[in-house]
């Protein structure tokens, strides 16, 4: 099975299970193929966990799902070492991140400490256990939810947090004839029949794909104009960091994957810009109501789109 047609494959699983969100489903797919982290965002009850245990189901990963609450402690995420009561030997006991998939859920509703646990995690793919490092399972991603930050009980993810995370997600209400075939689902048990479609080595080779998909200098240098741009916006306090240029060109390289093609188009870039990198914002205080989605597609529309021929 080439990798487009998995992609396919879990696709359609997911959407056995989770009714309307076709764009959603593929930024996920889109943060598996690049082995990069996603944030959900939204109100309880809008299927983030369900989407995420369907993925989970589709593929035939280690799967470990941690509900974060103020009283989680950082070794509930990484790992403890214990003394064996009987032999005095001391063990490593795994904490939730030993695994493939990884559902940290509703992360924002832990202490900052316990937040602070996935970050190693995230970005090196090891866990560091009283000087002793963990390498994690490959491949390894994490899928989190989070409720909106004026929500009761929630802290704010700090900006090294949120940068680690390739994409921010959100799901949004369905319309009325969605709704309605949500309801006829959650009586047939849909999510008990998703079965496996692709394994851990299925999806690593969708990583390597995406190591293949060529991106041109001209879409390279798209990229880093938009990037730029942002730090020199008089609304914007911190601009890009360059993770976050590379998050928007391996983004759009996996958008290219799941749309079949071997390379990046100017459109993949525009498509990719506004959740790669509005949750890297930092805005001026005096414009920190305005909406980032706004700023960045002001700012994508302001850079001339460079003419892509001969891949």
């Amino acid at each position: 099975m080439d990798c487009f047609k998995t992609l396919t494959a879990i696709k359609s699983n997911i959407e056995s299970v989770i009714v309307g969100k076709s764009e959603t489903i593929d930024l996920l797919l889109i943060c598996l193929a690049c082995g990069g982290h996603a944030l959900i965002e939204d109100v309880p009850g809008m299927g983030k966990t369900t989407m995420v245990s369907a993925l989970a189901s589709s593929v035939s990963c280690k799967f470990n799902r941690i509900q974060f609450t103020p009283d989680a402690l950082p070794s509930d995420v990484t790992g403890f070492n214990m003394i064996h009561p009987v032999t005095g030997e001391e063990r490593f006991i795994p904490g939730a991140v030993m695994c493939n998939i990884l559902l940290a859920d509703e992360l924002n509703r832990t202490s900052p400490k316990t937040q602070s646990a996935l970050l190693q995690a995230m970005q090196e793919g090891a866990v560091t256990v009283d000087g002793v490092t963990h390498e994690l399972r490959r491949p390894f991603v994490v899928c989190a939810t989070q409720n909106p930050v004026e929500q009761t009980g929630t802290y704010p993810l700090p900006e090294a947090q949120l940068d680690r995370f390739l994409m921010r997600i959100s799901m949004g209400y369905p319309n009325k004839q969605d709704e309605a075939a949500i309801l006829k689902r959650s009586r047939e048990g849909a999510l008990a029949a998703v079965s496996p479609v692709a394994g851990a080595e299925g999806v690593l080779d969708l990583q390597k794909a995406l190591d293949a998909i060529i991106c041109v200098a001209p879409v390279v240098d798209y990229i880093v104009e938009i990037v730029q741009k942002t730090r020199n916006h008089a609304e914007i306090a911190m601009g890009i960091s360059p993770r976050g240029a590379i998050a928007l060109m391996r983004a759009s390289m996996g958008r290219a994957l799941l749309k079949g093609r071997g390379y990046v188009l100017p459109d993949d870039v525009q498509a990719m810009a506004r959740y790669t990198l509005c949750h890297r914002l930092i805005l001026n205080a005096q414009t920190y109501s305005e909406n980032p989605e706004e700023i960045i597609s002001g700012i994508v529309r302001s850079v001339k789109v460079p003419v892509v021929s001969g891949v």
